[in-house]
């Protein structure tokens, strides 16, 4: 089965969180549903069909039984949740907070971290959010053009007389949310930048967003299932049902197939794990890998015999066992092998087709050393359906400088080194779930942590300093171990937002992950915003 780029609709928003300080929201029970309003104290309100359509929708709460509160202010955090409500996202609650006042027990906590990752929100410093403090008109207007990608038309600008009042970051963003028709001026024409906004005008504003067609559509809608690839790795089938079972992988990749001699495969496929993933509505891709023997590799790729047999064996065991594809990880292998390679996934392409299977092969970034001379990448986008950039070690295990695992900027550039050869409808981008503790002196050394490990490493540093990179997308968490001293450049929730975000950008159809039982349960919301946000198309 092919991944087709389709738009489904309508998702159900998300629960409302309140807007009364402090505790969960209370949504219209359902003897309120049968009144004529959703809140006793909203008749007499200009925003009353505003705020009765959008706690139709769940987008807005009460502060009380059956209290709205219009002319209440609102919150930094308040104005956050109800816009990660609107576009339909989820909360993610973070392992590692973007901000030291907005903390996990906090009722904000889930909305602010997933309004910070995708970066519609940011902070009022780089340590602090100020959740409870009022927000302005003008900090509203940034938000809105930030998360709608609304930008100034300097050919119909609006003039506001108190325009010398609006904060120089904040004028551009005036002007696209006026122009927008979001935020408009008083009866004196004023915009009045820093008065604070209340809970009948956000509603109003909100609904405003709702009621213009193109935008609401886009919300509703979700990104087509694009392939999520999820390697198994040590893990037995019951450790890899629930992995998968908590993530939004929906193509199985277990490592089964090896090349055992120049002529032969061994085969460790597990029939329990093709059928959960039949009932499961999961693809199985299984994965095809040469253990990094470059000899032995050499020796069935050298060879028209041996590679006819080993073509024609690893086709008839995806028949064999019903999947839907193959991928293959062939790694170190010999520059001189590059003609024969690239012969190699041609003829096992075209024996995966004749059974309707997908081949998809795992390539490293292209940084023009031996590691990846005897891949011809045009070639091999070419015949296989996916090509499958492992976008990680940067930084190795070995390596003689400390550093990223995988830095925003070393993505993109091998990402578009990529695209260059491989269309972007076949280009999968593989991500890791892992990171490195760096020893940085005496001596640079460097221990393999799954984000779990990371995680629960980070919490037990009470001293540790903790600085957003934004050169490499990264959290960097320094401390120091006796006579040691430590850096961690961090994978997590928000660190992958940019990576999916920016693949997504530049056009690549889907993702892998490295490896599926390294997560922690905060990647996997974070992730589905991303792929949903991009949908939404802005720029």
């Amino acid at each position: 089965m092919r991944f087709a780029r389709s738009r489904r609709v309508l998702l159900p928003l998300i629960a409302a969180l309140t807007f009364g300080a402090g505790s969960l929201p209370t949504a219209p029970d359902a003897a309120s549903a049968a009144s004529s309003l959703p809140f006793d104290d909203i008749s007499a309100s200009y925003a009353k069909d505003d705020i009765t359509a959008l706690a139709a929708k769940g987008i807005v709460g009460g502060t009380g039984e059956r209290l709205y509160e219009p002319g209440k202010p609102v919150t930094r955090a308040e104005f956050a949740a109800v816009l990660i409500r609107l576009f339909g996202l989820e909360e993610t609650n973070n392992a590692i907070a973007s901000f030291r006042d907005a903390k996990p027990s906090d009722w904000f906590y889930g909305a602010v971290q997933a309004a910070s990752n995708l970066e519609l929100v940011a902070g009022t410093s780089a340590t602090a959010f100020q959740p409870k403090a009022s927000i302005t008109r003008e900090q509203a207007a940034v938000i809105l053009a930030r998360g709608l990608g609304l930008s100034a038309n300097g050919t119909s600008a609006v003039r506001f007389p108190d325009v010398g009042s609006i904060s120089d970051y904040a004028k551009a963003s005036v002007q696209a949310a006026s122009q927008a028709g979001l935020l408009k001026g008083d009866g004196n024409g004023n915009f009045r930048p820093t008065a604070i906004l209340t809970r009948a005008e956000i509603a109003v504003v909100f609904h405003r967003i709702l009621q213009t067609a193109d935008w609401e559509s886009r919300f509703g809608a979700t990104a087509s299932a694009m392939p999520q690839l999820g390697w198994q790795y040590q893990q037995t089938l019951a450790e890899y049902k629930a992995s998968i079972s908590r993530s939004s992988v929906n193509t199985l990749v277990p490592r089964v197939f090896f090349l055992d001699s120049a002529s032969a495969i061994t085969d460790n496929t597990d029939s329990a794990l093709l059928s959960w993933a039949n009932t499961s509505g999961k693809q199985v891709w299984g994965m095809f890998g040469n253990r990094f023997d470059a000899d032995r590799t050499h020796a069935m790729l050298s060879s028209q015999a041996n590679r006819q047999k080993i073509v024609s064996q690893a086709a008839a065991l995806v028949v064999k066992h019903g999947m839907d594809g193959l991928n293959l990880d062939f790694e170190n292998v010999y520059g001189e092998d590059r003609d024969s390679m690239t012969l190699f996934v041609e003829e096992l392409a075209a024996a995966l087709h004749k059974s309707g299977a997908v081949l998809s092969v795992n390539v490293s970034p292209d940084l023009g050393t031996d590691w990846t001379e005897a891949f011809q990448y045009e070639a091999i986008g070419e015949s296989a359906d996916y090509v499958v950039l492992m976008a990680y070690d940067e930084h190795w295990g070995g390596s003689p400088v400390a550093g990223s695992v995988s830095s925003l900027p070393w993505l993109k550039s091998g990402l578009n080194t990529l695209l260059r050869e491989v269309p972007a409808e076949k280009t999968i981008v593989a991500l890791p779930l892992y990171t490195r503790d760096w020893t940085i002196e005496p001596a640079v050394s460097s221990t393999e942590l799954e984000i779990g490990e990371q995680n629960e490493l980070i919490r037990s540093l009470a001293s540790a300093s903790k600085a957003w990179d934004s050169s490499v997308g990264q959290y960097v968490f320094a401390y120091a171990k006796g006579q040691t001293t430590h850096r961690i450049w961090t994978e997590e929730s928000r660190s992958l937002t940019a990576k999916v975000r920016e693949s997504l950008k530049l056009g690549a159809a889907g993702f892998a992950y490295w490896y599926i039982s390294a997560d922690s349960a905060d990647v996997w919301p974070s992730i589905r915003n991303a792929i949903k946000y991009e949908s939404f198309g802005f720029d």
